[in-house]
Order: C-alpha cells, then structure tokens, then sequence
C-alpha cells in the first residue's frame, strides 16, 4: 500500500511540474494569408514563398481569393510569382517576414505586375 501511495504521489508530482512547464515556450506563432487575383485575368502556377516554406495554387480566376495559414521558420522575404494566360511570369519578392511574427497578411495581385502587400503583423516587422 505505501508503494502504491508514493507511485500515486510522485506521478502526482511529476504531472503538477510538467503542467507548470507547460509548453509556453513553444507558442504557436500564425499568419493568415490571404492572396486575391485583381488583375483583371486568369493567373497559373501561383507560388507565394516565405521563410522556410512556400504555398500556391494550380491557378486562381479573376476576383477570386485563397487562403493559407503559416509559421514563420527563420527570417526572409516573401516572394511571390505566377503565370499569366498570355505566358507572361511575374516574380515580386515583398516584404520582409521576421520568425515569432503573428497576424494576418494580404497580397493583392494587381494589374501590370504589381502586388500591394498588406500587412498586420505583430510583432511589426
């Protein structure tokens, strides 16, 4: 019986310290990124890079939106490139993403080339 009590007091003990430990140190750090097509046309290949990963999409139509959620690993640029019907490629490396950054980012796809960036990140970069 007394095994059994000091088995039961140091799991006890054992399970009190690991939730006071907790996993604090390992808080999860997330963008939601959304990538919207206001180009005026059909986009393929689109690949959006970004510290450590990257994501994309086969193609996205006009007007229309995706959606990714990340980590950041490291520190680095976001690029992004894409394909247009006519066969033109866009290659646009962005801002800057910093590891521990949390928030939401849009990448607004624009006409001519250009990509607006739109960040609310924190911490600010």
């Amino acid at each position: 019986m007394k095994i059994l009590t000091r088995l039961t007091l140091g799991f006890s003990a054992w399970a009190i310290l690991l939730s006071m430990c907790g996993c604090r140190s390992y808080e999860s750090h997330w963008i939601d990124a959304s990538v919207e097509n206001q180009t005026g046309q059909r986009i393929k290949q689109l690949e959006v890079a970004y510290p450590s990963a990257s994501f994309g999409a086969n193609s996205l139509d006009v007007g229309a939106s995706m959606h990714y959620r990340f980590q950041i690993r490291n520190s680095g640029p976001v690029k992004v490139e894409y394909s247009t019907d006519n066969g033109k490629t866009v290659k646009v490396q962005g801002l800057t993403l910093v590891e521990h950054q949390q928030g939401q980012l849009t990448i607004r796809l624009q006409p001519e080339g250009k990509i607006e960036f739109i960040p609310q990140l924190q911490p600010a970069s």
